[in-house]
């Protein structure tokens, strides 16, 4: 599996995309183990990346907020907003989750987060979930 697959993979995990990004690189590793610090660093960069995509799309969400169509109220949407400034930044380090860590990189977006601050926390999270990922498997 080459490296632009693993990439493709991972970025598309991060989005609503039912991808598995683990998977892609377990497969890759099991194929090349000597590469290891190569797609460890392709999936994280993927899956990162993909993770912006959902940011600038909470950003552009973020512009529609007071449209009557909006799927969320103004009182749920202000506890919301509470919510993500008490915890949402350091939770971002938990974007690697599943289920969960999808929405929050778009509330992360939503809410303003700056990019700055945004892509070293995902990076760190989702690094260290392939390196786990990797250490995991039997390799030779």
């Amino acid at each position: 599996m080459s490296l632009a697959a693993v990439f493709l993979a991972a970025f598309l995990a991060a989005t609503v995309l039912p991808f598995s990004s683990e998977a892609a690189l377990a497969g890759a590793l099991w194929l090349e183990p000597a590469r290891l610090w190569p797609l460890v660093a392709v999936a994280t960069l993927g899956n990162t990346l993909g993770a912006v995509v959902n940011w600038a799309i909470g950003r552009l969400l973020a512009g529609f907020r007071d449209h009557p169509r909006f799927p969320v109220d103004r009182q749920r949407f202000a506890r919301a907003e509470r919510l993500f400034r008490r915890f949402g930044t350091p939770a971002l380090l938990l974007a690697w989750l599943p289920v969960v860590g999808d929405p929050l990189t778009l509330v992360a977006g939503v809410f303003r987060t700056p990019l700055w601050l945004f892509v070293p926390l995902v990076a760190a999270g989702k690094g260290a979930r392939y390196l786990v990922v990797a250490g995991l498997l039997p390799l030779s």
